[in-house]
């Protein structure tokens, strides 16, 4: 066939993704076996090049899985010919179990970035519009992977630093692999002694009263705020509506300095009461932002209905508006209950008793010489995993709860 603008298209796409994930690859090999290594960038480079040029090609006389095959074992022959047995960096005799999956993984994600993002191109010649699909389907592609990595990452590494023992972190602290023949107590250990020994229990306890107990002061007033400022008229309703949000426009470093002073004065700094106070403060507007465009979204009628069959105005709250309401109230309650388990700076500020730190007060109190640095990584894990579980799990509801009442109201 004649080759045009699709072929050196497809070398270029093939090109980017062997750069990208032999460093990605590379980068995870190091971590999981521990052996540092110099990945050969310029040969995956050329191998995802010739893979994806191949398969450009001869997509319009053959469409079945020999083509992807023989651009798979291009690649084969580039990485383990070329570089002389070593597609890693590293003879294959080293860990030869991790370098095998690692190289099969990296021969299976260019080959699937590369067939993602050439899907229906030709090696021939291709229309402008062709070019931005391509283009726009590359640039995805990169972001997806970048932030995923960026995210993964740290996590992963606060997780498996968590995971070791002492002398394993001082002998190479760089070696993120984990030995299981140790059995699961020394795996464990951290967090054992983290729940015996640094009062982490407490910590969590505190955490989730002090969160819990926001949400439900939070919905206490935001609910009837936000049916207030949606339904009913009154003077100075507009300027109320749009000016909700203006608490977030002061830092919260400004305002932590005379809350300081006041709590002390009444002797709520160093109570759990006095973030009970701030946390709601804080939590209300942005709720009550939310809540007040979804109850816009709501049918009048339906509460004119109840109003005419006898119900009082709180009635109709309770028994029409919050049923309707459950996708705003479930999303208004996980991102108020993340804001306040998450919170740092009025915990530090106001907390100096141990018996009552939060999780992210007492995570910061192990960031010292004297704490072993993988208790402060377990302690990292346990602050994160409990909000990241409840998140996953009610996702759906802040989805439908944010995008609420933005069409009406």
């Amino acid at each position: 066939m004649r080759l045009g603008i699709g072929f050196l298209a497809a070398i270029i796409t093939g090109a980017i993704w062997g750069f990208i994930w032999m460093i990605v690859i590379a980068v995870g090999f190091m971590l999981v076996s521990g052996q540092i290594t110099q990945p050969p960038v310029g040969l995956s480079m050329i191998a995802g090049a010739l893979a994806a040029g191949l398969i450009a090609a001869f997509r319009p006389q053959a469409r079945s899985p020999g083509t992807h095959l023989a651009a798979v074992g291009l690649m084969i022959v580039v990485l383990g010919g070329v570089s002389a047995g070593r597609p890693l960096g590293i003879p294959l005799d080293v860990v030869p179990a991790y370098q095998v999956v690692t190289i099969i993984i990296l021969l299976a994600v260019v080959w699937a970035s590369i067939h993602i993002c050439m899907k229906d191109i030709s090696g021939g010649a291709l229309t402008r519009y062709q070019l931005e699909v391509l283009f726009i389907r590359v640039v995805k592609g990169i972001g997806f992977v970048v932030f995923t990595v960026m995210v993964a990452l740290p996590f992963y590494v606060m997780v498996m630093t968590s995971l070791k023992s002492q002398q394993a972190l001082l002998a190479n602290p760089l070696d993120f692999s984990l030995d299981f023949e140790q059995g699961a107590a020394s795996l464990f250990r951290s967090y054992v002694e983290l729940f015996t020994q640094f009062n982490f229990g407490t910590f969590l306890l505190n955490s989730a009263i002090v969160s819990v107990s926001t949400v439900i002061l939070t919905l206490l007033f935001a609910v009837p705020g936000a049916y207030a400022v949606s339904r009913l008229r009154f003077p100075g309703q507009m300027f109320l509506s749009r000016s909700i949000l203006l608490i977030y426009m002061v830092p919260a470093i400004v305002l932590v300095i005379p809350l300081y002073a006041v709590f002390s004065q009444l002797g709520l700094r160093n109570t759990l009461t006095g973030l009970l106070i701030v946390y709601p403060a804080t939590t209300i507007p942005v709720a009550l932002y939310m809540l007040q465009g979804y109850f816009r979204g709501l049918p009048a009628e339906l509460e004119e209905a109840g109003l005419m069959d006898g119900l009082t105005r709180i009635g109709v709250i309770l028994k029409i508006t919050m049923p309707l309401s459950l996708p705003a109230l479930a999303s208004v309650a996980l991102y108020v209950f993340m804001i306040a388990w998450n919170e740092f700076l009025f915990a530090f500020m106001f907390l100096d008793n141990v018996d009552i730190f939060t999780l992210s007060r007492g995570v910061v109190s192990l960031n010292s010489s004297e704490v072993p640095r993988q208790h402060l990584m377990a302690g990292a894990v346990v602050a994160t995993v409990p909000v990241l579980m409840i998140f996953l799990w009610f996702e759906r509801f802040l989805v439908s709860g944010l995008t609420a009442g933005s069409v009406k109201g």
